[in-house]
């Protein structure tokens, strides 16, 4: 079975080797119909403390490595990608 991945928001870096994710998704309505958001905070594993509080990550789905740490941050997604420059000889 594959592993989950998820894309979310780092909402709190002050563990040790911990961050927390906050992993939002869009969800209809039951009743009304209406598009809503639901959030969700995972606790994650770091092991270098390189992400800090701010950035996109994406996390991958592990074998419990705490209580609460079930999940692993895979890489940092690039959300403030500079568009190339192109130079237009007029």
């Amino acid at each position: 079975m594959p592993k989950r991945v998820l894309t979310g928001l780092i909402v709190s870096d002050k563990g040790d080797k911990t961050v927390v994710v906050n992993v939002e998704r869009k969800v209809k309505h039951p009743l009304y119909g209406k598009i809503i958001r639901r959030s969700k905070k995972y606790h994650a594993h770091d092991e270098a403390n390189e992400f800090k509080a701010g950035e996109t990550v994406r996390i991958e789905e592990t074998a419990p490595i705490s209580k609460l740490k079930t999940w692993k941050v895979v890489d940092r997604v690039n959300t403030h990608a500079t568009p190339e420059r192109v130079d237009v000889d007029a």
